[in-house]
Formats: C-alpha cells, sequence, structure tokens
C-alpha cells in the first residue's frame, strides 16, 4: 500500500498559474481540495474526531475524518484482487463503515450490524469482483448516520479493470481526472456544523466556494452526491454538452451526452467534458435545482423550520472552473463506445418480490409529524424481510404512494432497471445501478419502478444484507428493510462439545495468534478479541486464521478470544496472554 500526498497534482496545478495550494481564498473562491490516494491491496482507515477550517476565517469547525481531518482518501482497487482494511474506530461513539455499491460478503458489508465500538479494529477483507466505476464508503450506523455523514466521515473508491483500462480516457487523478463529493452544510454562529437535512452552503470535496484549473482536453468528473438529502440537477453554465459514460456500477455501452444530469443522494455518476481549445476560458459547474418539483430533495422552498435552506429551489454554483493550457498527450475526443454489458433478462427472474413506499403520521417521541416507511413499518433491527436463495435473479418491484421522491439503495449487488412507471431508463440509467430513484406519486397514479438483479454469491444466515432510502434522515428514521442470502444446501448438526476442540498457539504469544480445530475442515466464521474488562479490541469476519492473528498491536496482558464456528455459528471462549 502507498499513499500519494498530491505533489504530482499540486505541481501541476502550480503549472497552470494558481500560486496556492491550502483552501486560502483565491479572490471570491477557495481552491478545491482533492482527497489524497491510497492504493494497493492493504488499507490502514482511522476514523478520528478533529478539526478543520472549512470557514476562511473564525473558529476551526469541529468534524470526523479517516486518515484526515475531513473525509478520507480515495482508495484505488483493481478488480480480481483481494483487499483487506484495518478500520480502526478512534472516534468517541460507535460507527460502522459501509462500502457502498461494493460486492462482499454481508459480514464484511459494514451495514448496521457490524458495529465497531469505539478503540476497536475491524479487519473485513474480500475479493474485487465490481467493474471499474466510482464507489464510496461511509458510516451507516442505526440511527446515527445522518449525524456521522455531517461530519465528514466517508471516502471514494475508485475500482480500475482491463476494460476501463483500456479505453482512451482521461485517468490522471486530480489533473484530468477529478472527483467531485457533492453535499451541502449548515453552519452556526461559532462555524460548526447543525445536523440539518439541508444546508445553507454548498460544499464540493469539503471546501467552500470552490475554484480548480483544468487543461484545455476532455476532462473527466467522477461526482458522487454525499448529501444528507439534496439532489442536484447538474449542467454548465454556458449549457454546453457533457458526456455520462458511468452508472453507478460501471461503463455504459457508449457516452451519452447531456446538458442535465439530475443525481440524487449515494448516486455516482462519471462524465467527460470537452475542453480543447478553451485556454483562458472559465465555465461554472450549476446546480440547476429552480425547475425542480416540490417533492424532489432539494426542490422544496422553505423559508423557516427545520427544512429551510437558502439552496432550496434554487439556481447555485457548485464549482468554478479555470481552463488552462493542456497537458502533454492530452485526450482530445470522446470515444464513440466504452463496453459491451449483457444485462439481465427478465425472463430469468425466479420471482417478483413487491415492496412499497408510503407516507405515515409521524410517531410521536420517534418521528416528526410526517414519515415515510417501506413495506408499512419502521426498520426493525432483528428481522429479516426477505430471505433470498442463493443464485436467485429477482425482479423487484417498487409502488410508492409517497407524494415525495426516495433514492432507493440496496446492498450487495449491482441492478439493472426495467422500467419507471412503465417506460425503459433512460439512456444514461440504462447500465449497471445500486440507487434508483423512486418519483413521488403524480396524481392519482401510484409510481411503479422495477429493477432486475442476480444474488450470485455470499449466502449467510447470520447476517443480513439492507436496503433503504439513501436520504440520511429518511433511513435514520426507519425507512429501511433488510435481506439474508441464503445456501440451498442441508446444514449438519455438530455437537457443541465437538466445536471446543481447538486450540490456540503460541500461548502467551507476542505478535501472532494461531488457531487450530482438531478437525482440520473447521473454520473460523467470526473472531472477537476482548480485553480484561470486556471492551472488544478485534472484530475479525472469517479471518484466515492459517495466516495467524496478528495481535502486536495489543498492550501486555490477558485477553479472551470469542470465535464463532462457520457450520454451526456456536460461540465458544478461550483466553490467552498477550506479552
Amino acid at each position: 500500500m502507498h499513499s500519494f500526498k498530491l505533489t504530482l497534482q499540486i505541481l501541476t496545478v502550480l503549472s497552470f498559474g494558481l500560486a496556492l495550494v491550502t483552501t486560502k481564498s483565491i479572490g471570491q473562491y477557495n481552491l478545491l481540495r482533492i482527497p489524497d490516494t491510497l492504493s494497493g491491496t492493504h488499507f490502514n482507515l482511522t476514523i478520528k474526531d478533529t478539526f478543520a477550517q472549512i470557514v476562511n476565517t473564525g473558529n476551526q469547525t469541529i468534524t470526523g475524518g479517516i486518515n484526515g481531518n475531513f473525509w478520507g482518501p480515495t482508495l484505488f482497487l483493481k478488480k480480481g484482487e483481494v483487499v483487506y482494511m484495518n478500520v480502526k474506530n478512534n472516534l468517541n461513539d460507535s460507527t460502522t463503515i459501509h462500502w457502498h455499491g461494493m460486492h462482499l460478503p454481508a459480514v464484511m458489508d459494514g451495514g448496521p450490524h457490524q458495529i465497531i465500538p469505539p478503540g476497536t479494529l475491524w479487519q473485513p477483507y474480500w475479493k474485487v469482483t465490481n467493474n471499474a466505476a466510482t464507489y464510496w464508503y461511509h458510516p451507516h450506523l442505526d440511527m446515527m448516520t445522518e449525524e456521522q455523514i455531517t461530519k465528514g466521515i466517508g471516502g471514494l473508491i475508485i475500482v480500475r479493470d482491463s476494460i476501463e483500462s483500456a479505453l482512451p480516457l482521461p485517468r490522471t487523478y486530480g489533473i484530468d481526472d477529478i472527483p467531485l463529493v457533492l453535499t451541502d452544510r449548515d453552519f452556526n454562529s461559532s462555524n460548526q456544523f447543525v445536523t440539518v437535512p439541508y444546508g445553507d452552503s454548498m460544499l464540493v470535496n469539503g471546501t467552500l466556494r470552490p475554484q480548480y484549473s483544468i487543461p484545455g482536453q476532455v476532462v473527466r468528473f467522477r461526482i458522487l452526491d454525499g448529501a444528507i438529502e439534496r439532489s442536484y440537477n447538474l449542467g454548465f453554465s454556458d449549457n454546453r454538452t457533457f458526456y455520462v459514460i458511468t452508472s453507478d456500477g460501471g461503463l455504459l455501452n457508449a457516452p451519452v451526452g447531456v446538458t442535465r444530469y439530475l443525481i440524487h443522494a449515494g448516486e455516482r455518476i462519471e462524465i467527460l467534458v470537452n475542453c480543447t481549445g478553451q485556454a483562458g476560458s472559465t465555465v461554472d459547474l450549476r446546480a440547476f435545482n429552480s425547475t425542480l418539483s416540490n417533492f424532489i430533495a432539494g426542490g422544496e422552498n422553505f423559508v423557516n423550520g427545520p427544512f429551510g435552506n437558502a439552496l432550496g429551489k434554487k439556481d447555485f454554483n457548485i464549482l468554478h472552473l479555470n481552463i488552462n493550457s493542456a497537458t502533454n498527450n492530452p485526450i482530445n475526443t470522446i470515444p464513440a463506445t466504452l463496453t459491451n454489458n449483457i444485462l439481465l433478462n427478465s425472463s430469468d427472474a425466479k420471482i417478483t418480490r413487491h415492496l412499497t413506499i408510503s407516507d405515515s403520521a409521524g410517531v410521536p417521541g420517534i418521528l416528526g409529524p410526517n414519515a415515510f416507511i417501506l413495506n408499512h413499518k419502521l426498520f426493525k433491527f432483528d428481522f429479516n424481510d426477505y430471505e433470498v436463495p442463493l443464485g436467485n435473479t429477482e425482479i423487484w418491484e417498487i409502488t410508492s404512494s409517497s407524494i415525495f421522491g426516495h433514492p432507493f439503495h440496496i446492498h450487495d449487488v449491482q441492478f439493472n432497471i426495467i422500467s419507471v412507471n412503465g417506460a425503459a431508463p433512460a439512456a444514461a440509467q440504462a447500465g449497471w445501478k445500486d440507487v434508483v430513484f423512486i418519483p413521488g406519486k403524480a396524481g392519482p397514479n401510484n409510481t411503479v419502478v422495477k429493477f432486475i438483479a442476480k444474488f450470485e454469491d455470499y449466502a449467510d444466515k447470520i447476517h443480513p444484507f439492507m436496503y433503504h432510502c439513501h436520504i440520511a434522515l429518511h433511513e435514520d428514521e426507519g425507512m429501511m428493510g433488510q435481506f439474508v442470502v441464503t445456501g440451498t444446501t442441508t446444514q449438519t448438526n455438530y455437537s457443541q462439545s465437538y466445536l471446543n476442540e481447538f486450540s490456540i498457539y503460541p500461548n502467551p504469544s507476542k505478535n501472532k495468534l494461531f488457531i487450530s480445530f482438531t478437525d482440520p475442515d473447521n473454520t473460523v466464521y467470526y473472531v472477537k478479541i476482548n480485553n480484561a474488562l470486556g471492551k472488544t479490541m478485534y472484530m475479525l469476519p472469517r479471518p484466515q486464521t492459517e495466516n495467524g492473528i496478528d495481535i502486536h498491536y495489543l498492550s501486555p496482558g490477558i485477553y479472551s478470544i470469542q470465535l464463532t464456528d462457520e457450520k454451526t455459528k456456536s460461540i465458544t471462549t478461550k483466553f490467552f496472554i498477550k506479552e
């Protein structure tokens, strides 16, 4: 693993004529911050409470960050490789980290069930099978997601694969391949974040009023709607055409030229903008939200109250772009084709699952005057809504009687949209997706959205996958459900006494601890290591015990190892001494 601290990006920006490389104001603008990067197969991520100078003057803002003081590094992964994450929670609160859009085992997914207590190290790993695209990671703690995302905890994931790598596309990070995390925040008089659905101030990569210099050639922007609630109707100030090349989960078959793209919370796109021959000019990326319906997030015009904000139902600038000279060997044309997606066939579906979205009166003491619910109920932590047989191809049909639109996200799989109110998806939505916008009910007719997905890996009856509205407020209020993927084989009954037939060695141990079963066919589903006071120090889903458990981080003392067996999911505890 190695970190690129943006030396190349800074030098190049300087060559484009910017003399500042901090968030210091340049005229009326601030220089857009580009997140650092990590690449390789082993990643160390430390989540912490910290401070950042987001507002140019006055107090620093109390924030949360991953390896830094706001947001986290962009992780570069390669399709086909196994990646290992060391996630250390140094917050004062528990948290989780969900790998949004990634196809991986439920026990590694980082949903509400994989709670990381303060001071604990979580070590998920998985084989990267996703297509090249932009994904992200963020907290997913039940009823705390809005607060923790507001603090700035999260980061981008960029997956590379052989198909994308062979295309003539911009991919020099921070130069002609630029990440844009869109969100908004409300600041109080002390420059502190207020946890509300909508903010008065637009942020890009944590930067207020950002500007950036780009070369006069084809430039790629990787855009995440990382807002708590707001959707952004994206376009440029000169109404130029830009080209969508990926949806959430991979390349489209061909670039799709548009002048507007409405992006919703949790959704990602990559776009190409041709700035060839435009050196010396400027252009703004804008949100044209004045045209949005009152029932799309950001299209409301509340003046006061918890949803009141200065950006509601308005057009506003997102990013000011200065176009400078081209780089060496620039890309100056938009490719005609990208890939050949083999989408799922509706005739292969084994079942159509029928879900509902509806409005409901608030629950006193829990929700506000209005609530939005899935399947006529609030989220229940220990209730699985569906059991999905391993290997199933399924159609999920969502019928909404809600007046408001909701971005629906499902964990585990990428899907293909079949239809929205009977119409095929727009070309820019016709690839692989993990977020689909469910429009609000129009008149007397309910909205019906259908998508198709294949659940081809990772059966696990213990840990569920989630589906939910990706508006963090709605998710926290209970607009969420869960499902387990179940295998088809019959489990053998094993005696608890047989499960106790394992040993840990060496004991005492200084650096590594090994587990040995009497039956070599036995494997470990989960390991937790607790200190003498019962505090969890390590959380190890399906650890590769043949390599040993690295315990050199632990202080000397007595610890318990809590082992969950793969076959029966029974738990056994033993003790060891760390020298």
